[in-house]
């Protein structure tokens, strides 16, 4: 048992860089996980860490001791987590990284957390790369292809762009025929949060991509005001169809120039290959599968 205790020393110490961010998470000092790591290093006989008065690395005994204690510890988990299964439900936290449109996405969430309540939800909503295993997440959602070889990932569906307005909209400014009347038209714009940069409207004419020529009227870094100010009127917005797929359907929204919108793409689940699927994350990654993007 004190040898699995310095090896969980060195574990949350080369994850986190730190003794003291390790300490933390363990609950004791900076020093004694820096003692447990520097006895560690003298029954092996060999370094593990390189310190410095700012961070610590690996070295290359390190790296390779870091993966067999993984290893171990997900086998441990697998353990358990065998033992919990007869014991009831899927609980415990789980903890999501998710993109800023992820937002749109908590009808699903919202029906997953109903579905299994013994599940405490920790969702961090954000465009920037994270690193799921360095970050401690048990999962990622995350659109486009990800390569990773230490991440498994399975695809949870695909969507487009429409191009979308109001029907009070297309009353008083009548409806574009082509990518060039939109000229005469008002734009509602989405600005990536991360660069500053409006995103472009996915137009193709005669398999070209086009500019959308139109004046713009509001920008925003959220997909969420630009379908309410779409739904009142104010102009057109080019939006992913899951996002505005029960508008549509009511009429509240209606698309236009739907063969010029060619863009499509995908979201897709992500979580450590090395980590044992435990039974929150399986049904959280099946519940995802089959009703974020249903039939």
């Amino acid at each position: 048992m004190d040898s699995l205790g310095s090896l969980n020393a060195f574990v949350q110490a080369a994850e986190l860089r730190s003794f003291t961010a390790a300490g933390q998470k363990l609950g004791v000092s900076s020093s004694a996980i820096s003692k447990s790591v520097a006895r560690l290093e003298d029954r092996l006989g060999v370094r593990l860490l390189h310190r410095s008065t700012r961070t610590i690395t690996l070295t290359p005994e390190g790296a390779l001791f870091l993966e067999r204690c993984r290893r171990i510890f997900c086998e441990l988990e697998a353990a358990e987590l065998e033992l919990l299964q007869t014991r009831g439900m899927p609980s415990g936290k789980l903890r999501v990284s998710l993109p800023l449109v992820g937002m749109l996405m908590m009808p699903t969430i919202t029906a997953f957390a109903r579905a299994w309540p013994d599940i405490e939800m920790d969702l961090d909503f954000t465009d920037q790369r994270v690193d799921v295993i360095e970050e401690g997440f048990d999962a990622v959602v995350r659109t486009g292809e990800i390569r990773d070889s230490r991440l498994m990932t399975r695809m949870l569906g695909t969507f487009n762009y429409r191009l979308v307005g109001s029907p009070s909209y297309f009353a008083e400014h009548g409806r574009p025929r082509t990518v060039a009347d939109l000229s005469k038209h008002r734009g509602l714009r989405h600005r990536f949060p991360s660069t500053g940069k409006i995103e472009e409207w996915p137009l193709h004419c005669d398999g070209k991509p086009k500019s959308a020529e139109i004046p713009t009227v509001t920008v925003a870094s959220a997909i969420e005001p630009l379908i309410h100010l779409a739904e009142e009127g104010i102009g057109l917005a080019c939006l992913p169809d899951f996002a505005i797929r029960d508008r549509l359907a009511r009429g509240t929204l209606v698309s236009v120039l739907d063969d010029v919108v060619t863009h499509s793409g995908s979201f897709r689940i992500l979580w450590p290959s090395s980590r044992h699927l435990s039974p929150k994350l399986r049904v959280f990654v099946d519940f995802m599968g089959e009703n974020l993007f249903p039939p």
